[in-house]
């Protein structure tokens, strides 16, 4: 008798195989821009981190792989970025117009749709928005490198590409060694790639919900309201907070003029959430600063989109639940609408399984490093959701330290309750439940 793969295992083996198939790729002497094999630990820390949309690197992009590896690396976190169970979906589309029960399945653990009747819109609004977004976000930016910057226009051309595709991803990777800190009073690069990550971090679920029923907010589902205004507030917050620390620190803020550093503040609060690009030196950053990323790292994006970390509607939930508590209230409202029991619970078991990867990533990284504490923590949250900002200690990590953030990076892209379903050895339910009691809380 066949045994079919249960949906979250093939997704989280989706993604492994496309990682192994990465490495191997960035392992071939082509791809290396002296012709030389790369070492086994740089190629497969790469594909991960591409193939994750995260933007660790412990090599520099642009100098150290050639074109071949460059494109390589800009598949993967397409392809990482855009799925590989909704890639296969829309494979299978264009081959049958009717989706086998067990694809949507496996399509719907990958997407977050809210049910099996909107998968295929879902994955042809993925398709439609990436393709638009990135090819005009790429226009716009070959336009700027050419015209301001006076690259020729096949270089501009292919940094216009590169960086369009890896700030819809939200991948940041850059072919520049400093990522774009030479953009930082550029308004004509930043504005187009903070519209990138937005629009790719916020979630396919609430972009498709925005289609249908963009004239109608009232009838908006309960996620998509989350996701907007935790994504509204997070954004002004962290701009917000930015400036007020970074100011007069003139190892970031403090040295540019007014305009740039609104600019600059922006972006660093728009990045910050999952992009990895960055326009200041993070390691410049005061240390209120760092933590301000750490809450912002780890919150991330918008559902089944491009962006990583426990994701903004978990926050909120969580948040309405206290409230809730707090009130005295049996129900968790918000928006004239309850929240079910098990997102609730889903939305803890993300919590608190994201929390003790975080926790257990630093103390493992702390016992074989030198690093400072508030170092490793950034790194660590930064694997975690798939960021890729960094303070400049990842290609100082020993080979163990950037193993576990390989590990880290993959959970945060797979998603903590998708890898824990595939990891468990199977499900079942029972025939009776236990007496019912009360523990003591707080």
């Amino acid at each position: 008798m066949k045994t079919l793969l249960h949906p979250a295992r093939a997704v989280a083996l989706a993604f492994l195989v496309t990682i192994l198939a990465g490495t191997l790729l960035l392992k071939l002497p082509l791809a290396h821009a002296e012709g030389s094999a790369a070492p086994w630990i740089t190629a497969f820390f790469t594909a991960v981190s591409a193939v994750c949309v995260t933007g660790l690197v412990v090599v520099d992009t642009g100098s150290y792989w050639s074109w071949f590896g460059q494109g390589v690396i800009l598949v993967l976190f397409q392809v990482g970025g855009f799925g590989m169970m909704t890639g296969a979906t829309l494979l299978g589309l264009m081959v049958n117009r009717s989706l086998r029960l067990r694809t949507r399945l496996i399509t719907q653990v990958e997407t977050h749709s809210l049910g099996l009747g909107d998968i295929s819109s879902v994955a042809r609004l993925v398709f439609v928005v990436t393709i638009a977004s990135e090819l005009l976000i790429a226009a716009l930016l070959t336009l700027r490198f050419h015209l301001a910057y006076a690259l020729d226009w096949h270089e501009a051309a292919w940094s216009g590409l590169f960086h369009a595709v890896s700030a819809f991803n939200n991948a940041g990777f850059s072919i520049h060694a400093d990522s774009l800190v030479r953009y930082a009073s550029d308004a004509f690069v930043l504005l187009p790639v903070m519209t990138a990550i937005v629009v790719g971090g916020i979630g396919f679920p609430v972009l498709h919900d925005l289609r249908t029923r963009l004239r109608d907010p009232r009838h908006w589902s309960l996620h998509t309201k989350l996701t907007l205004c935790g994504t509204g507030i997070l954004l002004a917050g962290g701009f917000v907070i930015v400036l007020a620390f970074e100011w007069d620190n003139p190892k970031t803020l403090g040295a540019m003029p007014v305009a740039t550093r609104l600019l600059s503040a922006a972006f660093a609060s728009v990045s910050a959430r999952t992009a990895g690009f960055n326009s200041i030196d993070i390691g410049a950053l005061t240390h209120e600063s760092w933590a301000l990323h750490y809450f912002l790292m780890f919150v991330g994006g918008g559902s089944a989109g491009t962006a990583g970390g426990v994701k903004v509607g978990t926050v909120a939930i969580l948040l309405m639940l206290v409230v809730a508590e707090i009130r005295g209230h049996n129900d968790t409202e918000g928006f004239g609408r309850r929240v079910s029991s098990s997102a609730q619970r889903q939305a803890i078991t993300v919590l608190v399984l994201g929390s003790g990867m975080v926790v257990l990533g630093t103390l493992f990284i702390l016992r074989g490093t030198d690093f400072p504490t508030d170092q490793v923590i950034f790194e660590v949250i930064s694997a975690f959701g798939t960021v890729g900002l960094s303070t400049g200690i990842t290609a100082d990590l020993p080979a163990s330290g950037q193993l576990v953030l390989t590990a880290l990076m993959y959970a945060g892209r797979v998603g903590t309750i998708t890898l824990a379903a595939s990891l468990a050895l199977g499900e079942r339910r029972m025939p009776y439940r236990y007496p019912e009691e009360h523990p003591i809380v707080g």
